[in-house]
């Protein structure tokens, strides 16, 4: 399929709008003097102005300079907000321009690529890598929404599109898709040995480049979970030890536990009934979220769960045929319920539920193996290491991929804040094992 078959020029430019204001909202209550527009330095958030300028100037950069020559709309800009030459301490330590003038910043670019979507001069790759840009839009709103959650930021106002708040609130889903708490959602899947194809197909519209292209794997029979851990499953594992014992946890994973002094689960703390979690600026009982997917849990921490439970980790190709591949041989690369963009009663995702919900939501969703939330609610670690695809092809954009491989790991599917234009099958995220700032959960497999 031809990109325009997927999103036609009208569509793209209201997507850019509507990336450049979704972005602009997640710090919307900040004053002019506010201090969380710089806020203080930890390795894995960024300088929210920062982040926000950023942002426009990859856009600018990536469509309207190096494609269309146009001149930067900022002062200086390559040299604050080119992030593969800006260390990442520098970028508090930066002089950056009133806030109100980034946000026009960001705003001034998004117009300028409306203007180039519907005027392209003849450069038929313009809508391409108009595209490209509001992916990244899109990875830095969820990036800064969980920064949010990090920094403990207050709730967020509502957002018009969807009707429901962007803070990391809690979300019950029931205004979505039924909860589906009958046994369907509990123990494994069976997913049939065979040879079979994974990553991205030429047929796709878009696609990232460490997702090119698609190749034979041969799996062995496997069974899955058919919904990732909960948080009560996941408490069972803290209540029994699970952080002070040794034999749970890989040589790395140990080291981790260790130089962090990690005690427990991110955002967690005893209270006078029990555990509560950190959810924004609130503490709740985990019971009130205890059948939602259990979320904030780096690499380590699911490997040490997955031992614990005499279980594994699925590897990525595992989870991709689950996605994609049913018993019938037919493949689906785009999502578990097929190749058309129907997601409101299909998967958490898009900030439409307000935060995760019930492991049980979205039956509508499911995979062709019978597995639930393969798209949404939480991203989920794999077993597998970020590695090039045979055929890798690089973007324009270098730095996505290449400079990452080896050093991470693979998660798949997407979380309830993950713009569902953004997000499918084949899509691979990935960050190091020791990242638990990010709306990750994961499922597992037998043994």
């Amino acid at each position: 399929m031809e990109l325009s078959g997927w999103v036609d020029d009208t569509r793209l430019s209201e997507w850019v709008i509507d990336a450049t204001e979704r972005i602009a909202s997640t710090v919307s209550d900040f004053a002019a003097d506010d201090p969380r527009w710089i806020g203080p330095y930890l390795p894995v958030v960024n300088p929210p102005v920062w982040e926000l300028a950023h942002v426009a100037w990859f856009a600018e950069w990536l469509v309207l300079r190096r494609l269309h020559g146009h001149q930067p709309l900022l002062a200086d800009v390559d040299e604050r907000y080119d992030s593969a030459n800006v260390g990442h301490r520098t970028r508090w330590q930066l002089t950056h321009p009133d806030p109100a003038d980034v946000i026009e910043y960001l705003r001034r670019v998004g117009d300028s690529l409306t203007d180039v979507i519907e005027n392209d001069r003849g450069l038929d790759s313009t809508k391409a890598y108009a595209a490209y840009a509001v992916m990244h839009h899109d990875a830095h709103y969820e990036a800064l929404t969980y920064t949010g959650q990090t920094l403990g930021w207050g709730p967020l106002e509502p957002n018009a599109e969807t009707g429901s708040g962007i803070d990391i609130g809690i979300g019950s889903g029931s205004d979505i898709a039924p909860a589906g708490t009958d046994e369907s959602i509990f123990g494994d899947r069976p997913v049939s040995a065979g040879n079979y194809v994974v990553g991205a197909s030429r047929r796709q519209p878009f696609v990232m480049d460490n997702e090119k292209w698609a190749h034979p794997v041969t799996l062995d029979r496997f069974e899955m979970a058919v919904a990732p851990v909960t948080v009560a499953e996941f408490s069972e594992f803290v209540d029994d030890g699970g952080y002070v014992d040794p034999r749970l946890w890989s040589p790395g994973g140990l080291d981790w536990l260790v130089a962090g002094k990690i005690e427990g689960p991110a955002y967690w703390r005893r209270g006078h009934h029990g555990w509560e979690r950190r959810i924004g600026v609130e503490w709740h009982p985990i019971a009130e979220t205890s059948t939602h997917p259990m979320i904030h849990v780096c690499w380590w921490e699911a490997d040490a769960y997955s031992r614990w439970a005499a279980r594994r980790l699925p590897s990525e190709a595992e989870w991709e045929v689950a996605a994609t591949t049913g018993p019938d041989g037919k493949r689906q690369p785009w999502f578990p319920w097929g190749d058309d963009s129907r997601h409101p009663t299909e998967a958490a995702l898009d900030g439409r539920t307000g935060g995760t919900v019930p492991v049980g939501a979205f039956p509508t969703g499911d995979g062709p193996w019978g597995h639930r939330q393969l798209i949404g609610n939480v991203w989920e670690w794999t077993a597998t290491t970020f590695e090039p695809y045979p055929h890798f092809e690089p973007d324009a954009y270098r730095d996505n991929s290449e400079p990452w491989f080896s050093t991470r790991k693979v998660l798949r599917g997407g979380s309830w804040v993950t713009r569902n234009r953004y997000v499918r099958s084949t899509f691979r995220n990935y960050f190091t094992p020791d990242r638990r700032d990010i709306f990750a959960g994961f499922r597992t497999c037998a043994r």
